[in-house]
């Protein structure tokens, strides 16, 4: 009977999948190399304890990922009466949500042919959700006289993917545009929302 290494658990098991596949690629990920990364005895199939199938693991790890975004509510929302100061929190909010999850976000946009239905799930939750929640954000801004914006939800649609742009390039091939100090494009992108809305400028 195929036993667990002590101290192996789902997590663990769903933690090093997604390693690999990011790695390596989930076709060239084999459930043996799962085992090994987490300890197992190879040929145990300890892992089958846990999961009926090498895509169960994926799938758990597309769950998890959900999960956060749900715990997370309304984080990249919310306005403070400094429009500016709510979209460098918003954006830093929006980078943090993909940095926890670069992993599986590279695995979603290397196998997304290959697994249409799960990752599609994944892509509403981290990037449609936020693109809806700032598109309310922009409409309740012009709302309140403080934002231009005759297209709220086509604006937040543009900032949003201006914003990614920056972290998925990173993700994908180590590089951006520039090789931008991460903190010196995240200034350069509020100015540039900034202008894109109509804010009035800071008093000097």
């Amino acid at each position: 009977m195929a036993r667990s290494t002590p101290g192996v658990t789902r997590q663990r098991l769903i933690d090093e999948a997604v390693r690999l596949f990011s790695t390596r690629g989930y076709a060239a990920t084999s459930v043996a190399d799962i085992q090994a990364a987490c300890g197992l005895t190879t040929g145990s199939g300890a892992l089958y304890k846990h999961f009926p199938s090498k895509q169960a693991l994926l799938e758990a790890a597309v769950r998890r990922n959900l999960d956060r975004i749900a715990e997370r509510g309304g984080e990249t929302t919310g306005a403070t009466g400094d429009p500016r100061a709510d979209l460098e929190r918003m954006a830093r909010a929006v980078w943090q949500v993909i940095e926890e999850d670069r992993e599986l976000i590279r695995i979603m946009l290397r196998e997304f042919d290959g697994f249409t239905e799960l990752f599609e799930g994944m892509w509403q939750g981290v990037l449609s959700g936020v693109y809806a929640q700032g598109a309310r954000w922009i409409a309740a801004q012009r709302e309140l006289g403080n934002v231009e914006a005759d297209d709220p939800e086509a604006t937040a649609a543009v900032l949003l993917a201006s914003l990614t742009y920056y972290p998925l390039l990173q993700i994908m091939i180590g590089h951006t545009p520039g090789d931008l100090d991460p903190e010196r494009f995240l200034a350069a992108w509020v100015r540039h929302a900034a202008l894109t809305l109509g804010l009035a400028p800071r008093p000097a």
